[in-house]
């Protein structure tokens, strides 16, 4: 299930550029990995992770992702129920205790267009590791308009949307599936914001 983040937008394949890769931190307060999930056949709950974190490399003169990992608490899961939450943080679902951390890690990605692509990668969870995909739009890329950075200065930011798909019962997560009580599809939208370092 992860997640933020994701500069691979309208990457393209490695080119001649003076500007070398920069490192760029997700913003807490602007990143969001959620995630829909069929209930018994009638509807999807909606979800989301409330503690990610993590940076991207991204050469935005070549328009190149160089790799990132994006890193989510299992235990921050929040679906507005708390006896739902409490049953996903356990070992049925995402066994938080033993499991702390979602990590997707990203290795590169390849263009559909002006600033849209698809990113590639690896997503672990409940200790298994499995190649993962998203599909990217990079937003923008500009000063940020609120706030200071170092010396004063407005950071400088980059906003990206992503979505992908997963089964869950890829990693061993198989509660529910029988009867189809709960969905083995796993939609996950990432909203994120990266800063500049």
């Amino acid at each position: 299930m992860a997640p933020p983040a994701l500069m691979a937008t309208s990457i393209v394949t490695a080119q001649p550029a003076l500007a070398a890769p920069e490192t760029y931190t997700l913003d807490p307060e602007h990143a969001v990995v959620g995630f829909l999930v069929m209930h018994a056949g009638y509807a999807n709950v909606l979800g989301r992770f409330r503690e990610v974190e993590g940076e991207i490399s991204f050469d935005e003169a070549a328009k190149r992702l160089d790799g990132g990992e994006i890193r989510v608490k299992t235990a921050s899961v929040f679906t507005d129920h708390d006896k739902r939450d409490e049953h996903l943080r356990g070992p049925d679902f995402l066994n938080a205790e033993e499991f702390p951390d979602m990590v997707f890690r990203l290795d590169g990605a390849e263009p559909a267009g002006e600033r849209t692509g698809r990113i590639t990668g690896t997503l672990e969870l409940l200790g298994v590791r499995k190649p993962m995909t998203l599909d990217v739009t990079w937003n923008k890329s500009a000063e940020y308009p609120f706030g200071t950075g170092v010396f004063g200065t407005r950071p400088y930011v980059i906003g990206v949307s992503a979505r992908g798909t997963i089964r869950r019962s890829d990693f061993g997560m198989t509660y529910g599936l029988d009867g189809d009580l709960v969905g083995d599809e796993i939609s996950l939208i990432l909203e994120m914001e990266a800063r500049r370092q």
